[in-house]
């Protein structure tokens, strides 16, 4: 179960994201510093119990547009081999001492358990709170030969997201669809082309403090321009 320390981080993970949001490509931001609030998410377990696993909620005040982003956070002890791009930066944690903060749709531990959350193996944990599910957060997948999976295979991001192809058993390769700028599910979309095989749904809070509700990822057949980046 996941374990949340009471304890200081510097720089904070909002500083964090303060620089790296305007430098991603579903950014929706005016050109001015994001003004950004913790607004929802849950976590899930590393069963090796090395890696913190966060999907992190922000929401942004700045700008005509302000909005709620989705970002899948990975915390380490050492850096991920092959990561660099995806590398937030470094962190001082009080207990755990320095820790590498990733984007953690490049990060198989996080990939890995998302699709075993999905398959109905592992439960969401509660994002603040020690040893505390999280059954607000739903999840399922399509019985289609899906089995363990491998990956990231490939990370390609566009406008309005981040697709993440991994390989998973008979059902060959697959498409992790993160929706980054969240919509209430009743304007959200159903998940782009493709087949529809699954999907997570969490709350979240919108600017003005509304509880609000919808996709945060999907899962669908394998887009045939997936890469890398």
């Amino acid at each position: 179960m996941a374990v949340i320390h009471r304890t200081t981080l510097t720089p904070t993970k909002l500083e964090l994201l303060t620089s790296w949001l305007p430098t991603q490509p579903w950014y929706r931001g005016d050109g001015s510093e994001p003004e950004l609030s913790k607004a929802g998410g849950f976590r899930l377990d590393d069963p090796h119990g090395e890696v913190g696993i966060e999907f992190m909620v922000v929401s942004d005040a700045a700008g005509d547009r302000p909005g709620g982003y989705l970002v899948p956070l990975t915390y380490r002890g050492a850096p991920l081999p092959g990561a660099d791009r995806a590398l937030l930066g470094t962190a001082e944690h009080g207990v755990l001492g320095r820790r590498w903060i990733y984007d953690g749709t490049h990060d198989p531990v996080l990939v890995t358990q998302l699709f075993a959350f999905l398959q109905g193996r592992v439960e969401a944990q509660a994002q603040s709170v020690s040893d505390r599910t999280d059954p607000s957060v739903t999840g399922r997948l399509a019985d289609a030969g899906v089995g363990t999976v491998s990956g990231p295979v490939g990370v390609s991001h566009d406008r309005e997201g981040t697709d993440v192809l991994v390989r998973a058993g008979s059902a060959g390769e697959l498409t992790l669809r993160f929706h980054r700028f969240l919509v209430p599910a009743a304007e959200g979309e159903a998940g782009g082309a493709g087949h529809v095989l699954g999907d997570v749904t969490a709350d979240w809070l919108l600017p003005d403090g509304t509880a609000s509700r919808g996709l945060f990822a999907v899962v669908r057949g394998a887009a045939p321009d997936a890469g890398t980046s």
